[in-house]
């Protein structure tokens, strides 16, 4: 490529939810809106069109559409700048923000709101553009790729070429989420299915005591474990999951206990499960999920609550922490 040649990816923000009792800037994404973003991700992963600087408007539905779309890609969140302008912004406001991207990044995303968006590709490519069945050229969780014949401080009108323009509700049914085998239909891409977790524990009194939660609304019991965020190690993913789940820091182990499957999401989840030696534990309802329950309890009676397949783990703690405790061998 041409090195003067700059690629621009505008994405509009997924569908978001006006049912919810908020204002504008808070208002969240439907589900719908979720699985779009993620598709378009998946979409520009496929194509090998993953950029190197990524722009947002801070509005939540548009920060989480960057999110999400930025996971499915395989690149972490650490990738997203929060531009304020963006929001609310007009055509102009965005080329002014366009014009001070880093001169070395080849390909920026922007993601952001109508009528702002709609207005910058209309300026940029300078010709007629094809409209959705709504009338809308960017309808939500929908994407342009454009070539830009000029460097990004001079980014002026009609310096863009449309090479695509792609929606998530253009994708095909289904879209992407089918294994090779044919064997699993996945609801999600394919990160969503390598996760990872911790056994939180401690020890008073000379005890030792691991921690459970409880599962959402289910009167069942387990440990915070969710997905590997991508750009973040199993271990740093699993320790996330238990400041979030469980209000919980601590130190977690180098080295895994094991791991073990469950199905979800149409496929195989694999969940690789570390130990975690709690340093921290703030009051309840003081952290992200405060609705799920915690209980410290002794790890013969974690056995009979948690997944079959975490028994042996808790055993090999045991054993690696040299307790003795009265369980069944």
């Amino acid at each position: 490529m041409d090195m003067k040649n700059k690629e621009l990816l505008i994405l509009r923000h997924g569908k978001s939810d006006w049912n919810v009792d908020c204002d504008d800037f808070h208002r969240p994404l439907l589900e719908r809106g979720k699985r779009g973003a993620e598709q378009i991700g998946v979409w520009l992963q496929q194509q090998n069109l993953l950029p190197d600087f990524i722009l947002s408007s801070p509005a939540e539905r548009a920060i989480e559409t960057a999110i999400r779309c930025c996971k499915a890609m395989g690149l972490g969140d650490n990738h997203i700048y929060q531009e304020p302008d963006i929001y609310e912004a007009n055509f102009a406001t965005l080329r002014a923000i366009l014009n001070e991207c880093p001169r070395q990044a080849q390909r920026v995303m922007l993601v952001g709101h109508n009528p702002g968006l709609e207005h910058l590709l209309e300026d940029l490519v300078n010709l007629p553009l094809p409209e959705s069945e709504n009338g809308k050229i960017l309808p939500t969780a929908t994407l342009a790729h454009l070539t830009l014949a000029a460097h990004w401080s001079q980014t002026h009108s009609g310096c863009g070429i449309l090479n695509n323009l792609v929606s998530a509700s253009s994708l095909p049914e289904g879209f992407p989420f089918i294994t090779l085998n044919d064997t699993e239909f996945r609801s999600r891409p394919a990160y969503y299915y390598a996760q990872s977790g911790v056994i939180p524990y401690h020890i008073v009194d000379g005890e030792l005591q691991l921690l459970l939660i409880s599962a959402g609304s289910k009167e069942k019991w387990g440990f915070p474990k969710g997905v590997i965020e991508p750009g973040l190690s199993p271990q740093m993913s699993a320790a996330k999951e238990a400041w979030e789940e469980a209000g919980l820091r601590g130190v977690v182990a180098d080295q895994a206990l094991g791991r073990y499957s469950r199905e979800k999401w149409g496929g195989q989840c694999s969940i690789e499960v570390f130990p975690m030696a709690v340093t921290e534990m703030v009051d309840t309802h003081e952290w992200e999920e405060s609705h799920r329950q915690r209980q410290w309890i002794s790890p013969k009676d974690a056995m009979q609550e948690v997944n079959p397949a975490l028994v042996k783990m808790i055993k090999q703690l045991i054993a690696a922490l040299e307790f003795s405790n009265d369980i069944e061998q």
